[in-house]
């Protein structure tokens, strides 16, 4: 049988009031919701692009702690953006973030609107242990 651990809080993570984990954990693979700019308070940060980007990822990588998991373990990632035609700059923070050999599969798309007037929203899924 296999294990499954919510992560609705912890360190790093925005505590705000909605009815989501920031993700869920099943045996050796995190599931981590849609990442905004939110302080730990819960608070929007409104910022230029690549700052709220920053703030998701950290938000991202927060949820991954949480659930035992670290950035090397991303597989896959799904990133809503406001203006696509900004594509760019995230490419330039993800070259940043991650290096050539490990960086994840990645969608992105553009959207009408994102929760709080946020510009991203990142998501996606780690797995750990795999040879």
């Amino acid at each position: 049988m296999g294990v499954k651990k919510y992560i609705s809080e912890g360190q790093g993570l925005p505590n705000w009031d909605n009815p989501i984990s920031h993700a869920v954990v099943v045996n050796n693979m995190c599931f981590v919701s849609g990442q905004l700019s939110l302080d730990c308070d819960g608070k929007y940060i409104e910022g230029s692009l690549l700052e709220e980007a920053r703030q998701a990822f950290l938000n991202f990588f927060a949820a991954l702690k949480n659930g035992g998991f670290n950035p090397d373990d991303i597989v896959t990632m799904d990133m809503a953006m406001l203006d696509i035609s900004k594509l760019p700059e995230i490419n330039q923070l993800y070259i940043e973030l991650f290096p050539s050999y490990k960086r994840p599969a990645r969608t992105i798309y553009q959207v009408d609107a994102l929760p709080f007037g946020g510009k991203i929203k990142i998501s996606g899924i780690a797995v750990q242990n795999v040879d």
